[in-house]
């Protein structure tokens, strides 16, 4: 392998046209690594119906058979696929026979498509880098406990069979890997959600307002798909307050409602006619949806700031989420400077921050513009491109200064 030229194999059961944050954060990034001169091939999961292989913007993708889990109500509840068999096994040790890669690049630690390729990597011993995208957690009790042990008896031995590097995106996730796994922080790749700001600038293709009936009244959104552990009952609980302020208010849901717990606490407060849920739109009108709003709102349960809100940030939307001013390792953060952050529990707080700021637009924008400002330098698609390919350089022996990633 020369240092200029890697062939790298993208691992992820999500992947486009499956939308969500981990399918589009490796499609970013297998885009990226060919976009630098790598071979890059993806082993996925089918979905709908896309094409079982395809080439994409110089990406080849092989789509393995798929089963569904039924929606149970945990934490991470969405359309979970899984891959494991005998055929889809041969499979992958077919494709990745063929393609040869230098380094496997898998996201996801329980998605069993990681754990088929780990088998791989461990028979032809091709390095390995795995990021951490979902942690088994949840909310309801029975269910973290089940996720414990998922975790202690299941994730980790698999783990520790093929010894992965593991990449974490921010604090949280460090503290989690730590615990679970028992990984040493020196130990790991430290990287930050990819974003392309120049797919969330410049004015939008659609005028949301009018299409909504929405006018000139403020407007809150709220992109990503609703599942347990994004659920926007804390955002339900702090809305009756912002209404009493500012009666005209609507909250615009963008994504596949999967848990409508939020909509049932909204009928029983009486505020159910201020939310409107307009479902999965296609990528390119997410823009539109952002720059419509006044502010965003989504990420609540305080398990870090996820893809969703660094795109509110990179068009412009003052951004809230649940956390606290550490939530990076490198980036500093400073609340009501250049991030807007309240507790996972804190619905008063969330209620006076969102009224503060429809009260003070001046205020709002320059927010905004610091948190545009902090994603288009440290989050930006290129910048996280260039880190992962250090990171590999470093495992495959190549030229490299550190397999640590600064955000």
């Amino acid at each position: 392998m020369s240092e200029a030229n890697m062939r790298i194999a993208v691992v992820n059961n999500f992947y486009p046209p499956r939308l969500g944050g981990s399918a589009h954060f490796s499609a970013s990034l297998a885009r990226g690594y060919v976009e630098q001169g790598h071979q890059v091939v993806v082993l996925t999961a089918t979905y709908g119906d896309a094409p079982r292989r395809e080439v994409v913007d110089g990406v080849e993708i092989h789509r393995l058979p798929a089963r569904y889990l039924p929606q149970l109500g945990l934490a991470i509840d969405f359309d979970i696929s899984f891959t494991s068999g005998r055929r889809n096994l041969k499979s992958v040790f077919r494709i990745l026979d063929e393609f040869k890669p230098d380094v496997i690049h898998q996201h996801g630690q329980f998605l069993d498509l990681s754990w088929l390729t780990g088998w791989y990597a461990r028979k032809r011993r091709i390095p390995t880098l795995l990021s951490i995208h979902t942690m088994l957690k949840s909310p309801k009790p029975l269910f973290h406990a089940i996720f414990r042990m998922l975790d202690g008896l299941v994730v980790r031995p698999t783990l520790s069979m093929y010894k992965p590097t593991l990449a974490v995106m921010d604090r949280i996730e460090a503290d989690y890997v730590i615990e679970r796994y028992k990984a040493d922080l020196e130990d790991l790749v430290k990287t930050v959600v990819p974003v392309r700001p120049e797919k969330f600038s410049g004015p939008p293709a659609r005028d949301v307002r009018a299409e909504l009936g929405i006018g000139d009244a403020p407007y809150i959104g709220s992109v990503g798909h609703v599942i347990p552990l994004r659920d926007r009952l804390l955002l339900v609980e702090a809305m009756p307050e912002v209404l009493a302020k500012f009666p005209d208010t609507k909250v615009v849901v963008v994504g596949r409602v999967y848990y409508d717990a939020f909509l049932k606490r909204a009928e029983e407060l009486g505020i159910a006619d201020s939310f409107i849920c307009v479902g999965v739109v296609p990528q390119e009108d997410v823009h539109s949806y952002l720059v419509a709003a006044d502010i965003e709102v989504h990420d609540l349960s305080g398990e870090g700031c996820g893809t969703a809100s660094l795109e509110a940030m990179a068009s412009g939307t003052a951004t809230i989420y649940a956390g606290d001013e550490n939530t990076y390792v490198d980036i500093p953060l400073k609340n009501w400077h250049n991030t807007l952050v309240v507790g996972p529990d804190d619905h008063r707080g969330l209620a006076s921050m969102i009224t503060e700021l429809l009260l003070d637009a001046e205020k709002r924008n320059e927010i905004a513009k610091r948190q545009q400002a902090l994603v288009r330098d440290r989050f930006n698609l290129d910048r996280v491109v260039d880190d992962h390919l250090q990171a590999f350089r470093h495992m495959t022996g190549a030229k490299s200064s550190s397999s640590s990633i600064s955000g």
